[in-house]
């Protein structure tokens, strides 16, 4: 790792992390904050079956997460702009260490809402200086890296956290308690590293907490609004599969084993990296445009599966709409990080995070409310119809504004 020269002095400051180091700590805290989000996913079956609650409360429990993160981004979202990235990351990483903690020590579904609660306010916290400080730290201050980066972590650290808590839950020893211990132990090795960072705000000020909506600079709202629209659309497909994803996986795959939830999120998710991967030298709004028009093919094939009942079909399904995603994804993102003001970066990314999140939460709740009434795969036939309508929006409007672009070019 490269690291500022130290001072010999006596209470000189620490030494800093530099460059690619610095810019792959705040990288892993974002995929981090993102494993955590899906990490209790397998378990919530577990829970529900040994502590004997309905599915209107592990919705709830749900739902406070993501309450929690959009509250933080509203309350917090921005002030890393004004105190600095570092403290505010220190704070929502110790945070994150100490849900693990409740998680892991859980006993009834009252420790979940607590632990929930908390991880997800830590998570909103995070979220938005961490978006800041990846553009602040990139060693050649290329936003287009930094979209990429920011995208591949998310997709990754969505599909991992949930895979590898499936596997430790259904082969691991103590599996209401190991998937945690490890998020732990890879959250306080985060925080020590955090400490290490460089503080790319200089001119700070003093802390300021109230609910505010973050506000959109006039030159950013065009290119703010259509990734919103992305990454409505994108966003919403991971919400409904980290809910219900592991019943329908389950059923679909004609197994009780853990691992089918964790199998159907990583085909959902790594394929998006993937794509990110191969894509990433293309126009966002091409991107973008493809992106959504692959995703809505994919959710189609989804809601197509569930009359067959093959999970070969399902499974392909779910990887076609992960390339979609990822593609779609980027394109917002990057088509986002390119424009936005250096002094408005925490505000700008914090107000792409309120969407992002609102779009994981808002469909996810509404769905647990609504299979309680009708079926799983029903449930799954209506929201992923409506995600097919979302993403030709998404792709037509995309297509016009990379259209016009091209036309001015001319």
């Amino acid at each position: 790792m490269q690291r500022s020269t130290p001072t010999s002095a006596a209470g000189a400051a620490p030494r800093r992390l530099t460059g690619t180091a610095a810019f792959a700590v705040v990288a892993a805290v974002i995929g981090l904050a993102l494993a955590a989000s899906a990490t209790p996913s397998p378990l919530y079956g577990v829970y529900q079956e040994q502590w004997q609650f309905s599915t209107i409360t592990l919705t709830l429990v749900y739902a406070v997460y993501c309450i929690g993160v959009l509250g933080a981004l509203l309350v917090a979202g921005s002030i890393s702009d004004d105190v600095g990235r570092r403290p505010v990351l220190v704070t929502a990483l110790s945070g994150l260490v100490l849900s693990t903690v409740l998680f892991a020590l859980a006993e009834s579904v009252t420790w979940l809402f607590v632990a929930r609660a908390l991880q997800g306010i830590s998570t909103g916290v995070a979220l938005g200086a961490a978006g800041a400080a990846l553009i602040d730290l990139h060693p050649r201050g290329d936003a287009r890296r930094v979209g990429l980066v920011n995208g591949t972590v998310s997709g990754a650290g969505m599909g991992l956290g949930s895979f590898v808590a499936a596997a430790l839950v259904q082969y691991g020893p103590a599996p209401k308690v190991t998937p945690f211990v490890l998020l732990g132990v890879l959250f306080a090795l985060a925080l020590v590293a955090t400490l290490l960072l460089p503080e790319p705000v200089r001119d700070r000020r003093r802390l300021s907490l109230r609910i505010q909506i973050p506000r959109i600079p006039p030159s950013v709202r065009g290119p703010f609004t259509l990734s919103a629209l992305a990454v409505l659309a994108s966003w919403s497909i991971g919400g409904i599969y980290l809910s219900l994803g592991p019943r329908l996986a389950a059923e679909m795959l004609h197994t009780d084993n853990h691992m089918a939830g964790g199998i159907a999120i990583l085909a959902l998710t790594i394929p998006g990296v993937f794509t990110q991967l191969i894509w990433h030298e293309a126009d966002p709004h091409r991107l973008a445009s493809i992106g959504a028009a692959v995703l809505g093919f994919g959710m189609a094939l989804i809601v197509l599966s569930l009359s067959t009942h093959s999970a070969a079909f399902f499974v392909g399904a779910s990887a076609i709409t992960g390339a979609g995603w990822g593609v779609a994804f980027l394109g917002a993102l990057r088509s986002l990080t390119v424009v936005i003001p250096p002094q408005h970066r925490a505000e700008v990314m914090s107000a792409f995070y309120v969407v992002a999140y609102a779009s994981l939460a808002v469909p996810a709740i509404v769905a647990g409310v609504v299979v309680t009434h009708i079926s799983i795969d029903d449930t799954f036939r209506i929201f992923g119809t409506l995600v097919v309508v979302l993403a030709a929006i998404v792709a037509t409007l995309a297509a016009r504004v990379r259209t016009g672009r091209a036309a001015v070019a001319v």
